[in-house]
């Protein structure tokens, strides 16, 4: 069995909770192996090396699941709806064609459409055809929401909560949502041993 952990924006494959995912597992799920890519990419090329890594492991004949955060989330959701794959999401962003068009504040409006806007701590330099790429993949549906679980913090100071659980529970996902934290989940560890059945159940 494997997990595919897929990172947020300003994050790589060595993240806090990948991190804490594959100690835990290894501590108590030993047979899960971790697979942490780094996704400092742009947008289709995240897209097709999920896809693959997803597709690789079902040919292999091995059960995979896709945990992603934030942006993470966002990617997971549309590698799930694309292969089948159950999802965990973890605050994820459902609208990144609207959140990151906070990097364009203070831009000219005849910004040239590879001009990097921004550059993530990970080395993704994102440019304005990253945005479209984004706008031409709207989160309009979910294809497996059976197979789909959303843990949202209601304190998440990035993201606002009340969109991505709508989004969710409109699309028939569980969602579970609670009160307080924070958009990186700093109590990760603490969450793991009730969030990673809950998760592996979607396996079922």
């Amino acid at each position: 069995m494997k997990i595919i952990y897929v990172h947020g924006l300003d994050s790589s494959a060595n993240s806090m909770k990948g991190l804490l995912l594959e100690a835990y597992c290894a501590e108590h799920y030993p047979d899960i192996e971790v697979v942490r890519p780094d996704l400092n990419l742009p947008p289709a090329e995240v897209f097709e090396l999920l896809c693959e890594l997803a597709n690789e492991q079902e040919d292999k004949g091995k059960t995979t699941l896709l945990m992603g955060s934030s942006l993470g989330g966002y990617f997971t959701t549309l590698v799930s709806n694309h292969t089948g794959c159950p999802a965990a999401l973890l605050n994820p962003s459902t609208q990144p064609h609207i959140s990151l068009q906070r990097f364009l504040t203070g831009q000219s409006k005849d910004i040239d459409s590879d001009t990097v806007i921004y550059q993530s701590t990970g080395g993704w330099q994102i440019t304005p055809t990253h945005l479209t790429w984004f706008a031409d993949h709207r989160l309009a549906e979910v294809d497996h929401p059976e197979q789909v679980l959303a843990w949202i913090k209601a304190g998440d100071e990035l993201l606002d909560a009340t969109i991505a659980t709508d989004f969710y529970r409109e699309q028939g996902v569980q969602v579970i949502l609670q009160e307080g934290g924070d958009h990186r989940m700093t109590d990760f560890a603490e969450l793991l041993p009730t969030l990673l059945p809950k998760a592996l159940n979607l396996l079922m």
